[in-house]
């Protein structure tokens, strides 16, 4: 698992996590923006008036209305890149990382109104009567670019995995582990399950459930929210200052976190915000187009809805809890993740100024940065560590109060081999205090409201909502891609693996997941956004041609 990670890693270096893929995500949506004259703001009251249904037609061709599209569509990307998602960006690039995922979904308006017209105008009726659309259709079909298409088409179904299977289940399992104390494979199996009971009925099924549970579970976990904000409220306009003040700087070192650079926090921000939101992913289209409508555009409008909702509204107020409540810089409890522990050479104090530049430019590859991994052997007793010379880092912070088991009962006591910064036992557990990421931290911030300890419920229900309804969606996502590259004989299949994957991935590593997302994310989105482009006057002739005859 180490080597996969570690693969995974370098992958995503070249990939999501290169300077260039900023650039280029937010530059095709700059660009649309503009070449579309805005159209998150002039459509944007049209978009509403769509959705409720003020134009639907029965007769229209198609699968679902345009609310269930537009909530089968949310529930793909309302899930724990609403909850875990932000805690991780944030966790990375401090405050600042919140202004880039805003900068994203309101670029992403105008990126995922454009994908979605263009999957929409060339979605086609496969064997079985239903509709069927997506990139791989328009690539296909317009720009008789085969290859494409199934390069598209493949990455979908990785991506199903990547983005909307794998990491739900681990952010589920790992928040009820938290808050109920139940074994994550108990929880893995049990929605396991569940997930199969729903994706066996398809499109009908699947717009169904989501219809009815996207409203409530965003309900239930604004009000718990909104506890924790306004039972900190002295805390809100720092918070935002911080997000927008930082943005331009990078965030500065604050208790346990050692800072982040400008640059980092960009990146990490902007590559959040996309896995929120999956605005240019292309995978919003997919669900679009079994909407009912013989107009492309008004579809599209409907979807730039999406990063509004999702990001803009719900990634926010998950960011204001995180840093209102302060639980962002605090060092937690925790046992520690493999992937996350680093032992570096030579001791370093986080109450040391000197010692928090030297830290920041080492996890800001800030050139010139004197720490090196630690290789040695580490002293033992009782747990705690007797030798020094090293200092042990965990989530990007200075672990203190360190302890370390066999298994998780036994205190360790001899000689512990360290290489490369990693320790060579396989059955060791490490565990002390350091900051948290992903859905722990979220769950910490929720208790710091009027809801006490009661709060990590909500977040482990919305959480459980949030996630599963994701996976129900990215199911849909990647069976239409199988019917594309292989047939719909290939879709039972594809939804075995599928559900065997969701419950594998309640007890698999939790960073290893995370960069798995990552690097599956980016595979999916460049095609996708090459292709646009290529069509951006069509795009630019569709939506005039709507809007002219809406008009009139």
């Amino acid at each position: 698992m180490e080597g996969l990670y570690s693969f995974l890693v370098i992958l995503d270096g070249f990939l999501g996590g290169a300077g260039w893929f900023p650039y280029v995500l937010l530059g095709v949506g700059l660009f649309f923006t503009i070449y579309l004259k805005f159209p998150q703001i002039r459509f944007f009251k049209h978009a509403w008036q769509v959705v409720t249904g003020k134009f639907d037609k029965e007769s229209d061709p198609g699968d679902t209305t345009h609310f269930r599209a537009l909530t089968t569509a949310l529930s793909g990307t309302v899930g724990t890149g609403n909850i875990s998602g932000v805690a991780f960006a944030i966790f990375l690039g401090g405050p600042a990382a919140l202004f880039w995922m805003w900068v994203t979904a309101f670029l992403g308006m105008t990126t995922k109104f454009v994908e979605v017209t263009l999957s929409h105008k060339y979605r086609v009726k496969t064997e079985d009567g239903t509709m069927a659309g997506g990139p791989m259709y328009y690539m296909d079909r317009r720009l008789n670019m085969k290859w494409l298409a199934v390069a598209f088409a493949i990455a979908t179904v990785v991506s199903s995995f990547g983005t909307g299977n794998l990491p739900q289940s681990n952010g589920i399992a790992q928040s009820i582990e938290a808050t109920f104390g139940f074994e994550p494979w108990a929880v893995g199996s049990v929605l396991g399950i569940l997930l199969a009971l729903v994706i066996l009925g398809g499109i009908q099924r699947i717009a169904a459930f989501t219809a009815r549970v996207v409203p409530v579970m965003a309900v239930i976990y604004l009000i718990g929210a909104l506890a924790v904000i306004f039972a900190n409220v002295e805390n809100i306009i720092p918070s935002f200052t911080a997000v927008v003040k930082d943005a331009f700087t990078g965030s500065a070192a604050a208790g346990g976190f050692l800072g982040a650079s400008l640059a980092y926090a960009f990146n990490r921000g902007v590559n959040r915000g996309l896995f929120s939101n999956e605005a240019g992913q292309g995978s919003a289209p997919i669900a679009h187009a079994a909407a009912k409508t013989k107009e492309p555009a008004s579809e599209g409008m409907v979807s730039l809805l999406e990063p509004f909702i999702d990001t803009i509204i719900i990634c926010t107020v998950t960011g204001l809890v995180i840093l209102s409540s302060g639980v962002w810089k605090e060092k937690h409890e925790n046992v520690f993740d493999r992937s996350d522990m680093l032992f570096v050479q030579g001791q370093y104090d986080d109450s040391d100024q000197a010692d928090v530049d030297k830290l920041y430019g080492y996890l800001n590859d800030v050139e010139g940065n004197e720490i090196t991994a630690y290789t040695g052997s580490i002293t033992v007793v009782n747990g705690t560590a007797v030798s020094d010379g090293f200092t042990l880092l965990n989530s990007r912070s200075v672990a203190e109060d360190v302890k370390y088991n066999i298994g998780s009962e036994d205190l360790f006591t001899g000689t512990l081999k360290i290489e490369e910064g990693k320790p060579v036992r396989d059955n060791l557990e490490v565990s002390g205090k350091s900051l948290v990421h992903s859905a722990a931290l979220t769950t910490i911030a929720f208790t710091r409201g009027y809801f006490g300890n009661f709060g990590q419920y909500i977040v482990s229900i919305g959480l459980m909502l949030f996630a599963f309804s994701t996976a129900i969606a990215w199911s849909y996502y990647g069976d239409r891609a199988m019917t594309y590259l292989l047939g719909p004989r290939s879709v039972m299949p594809y939804r075995v693996i599928y559900v065997a994957g969701f419950v594998w991935a309640a007890f698999s590593d939790t960073t290893l997941v995370w960069a798995l997302s990552a690097v599956a994310i980016v595979v999916m989105t460049l095609p996708n956004l090459f292709g646009i482009v290529l069509l951006c006057k069509e795009m630019k002739e569709t939506v005039d041609d709507y809007w002219s005859r809406h008009k009139k």
